[in-house]
């Protein structure tokens, strides 16, 4: 990883992604996670404020150093313990059905091998296990679609690897899950091409 993906990237990540209003569906996705709980993509830690305060400790993965710098000052406010693990969500480092919940906000955009990331998220869960997620991705309308595989490869060059035109509910439903509840809309304050959102909970 370069200069830029190391100290301007999570920057600007942090910035466009912490904006108040996504704070709001951040707290809510959240407000169900419980037990032993695993974020991946962990980024610059916007989710730690947002955390039921029954959460005292979670485990997370990310492979961006420069993210993690930047999360320390949220970990140290929120007091969440915080067991960091510098890799990718493709090969996660905890055993079959071993987790309860597994969050990922903002994610699933740039994993390099998004169906490799969802399949480890769904071995890592034990039976009955959660998986929460709120990821941007394709939208349904033919003119956003257009736009959005156009700009594409804008995006991943400047955001990391960020790709706008994933179905990210196609992506979750390649595992078995016993149910997945999904809610989708565009962002308010958003450009449509970046801002339709998948939000919801995949259960074991």
């Amino acid at each position: 990883m370069g200069f830029y993906s190391q100290v301007i990237f999570p920057r600007i990540c942090d910035y466009l992604l912490g904006q108040p209003f996504i704070g709001g569906y951040r707290k809510e996705l959240l407000a169900s996670a419980e037990g032993r709980i695993l974020e991946i993509g962990f980024g610059t830690g916007l989710n730690l404020p947002h955390y039921p305060e029954s959460v005292r400790r979670i485990s997370t993965v990310d492979p961006n150093a420069g993210m993690h710098r930047l999360a320390l000052r949220r970990i140290e406010q929120t007091g969440i313990e915080v067991d960091h693990h510098r890799l990718r969500g493709e090969a996660l480092p905890f055993a079959d059905g071993t987790l309860d919940c597994v969050v990922s906000t903002f994610t699933l955009c740039s994993v390099a091998d998004p169906c490799q990331a969802t399949s480890e998220i769904f071995r890592v869960l034990r039976p009955r296990g959660r998986f929460l997620f709120l990821e941007h991705g394709l939208s349904p309308e033919a003119a956003v679609q257009k736009w959005q595989r156009r700009m594409s490869w804008l995006q991943s060059l400047l955001g990391d690897g960020c790709k706008l035109d994933r179905n990210i509910k196609e992506l979750v439903a390649t595992q078995p899950y016993s149910a997945i509840d999904s809610r989708e809309q565009y962002l308010e304050k958003m450009p449509k091409i970046s801002g339709y959102v998948y939000r919801g909970m995949a259960t074991k």
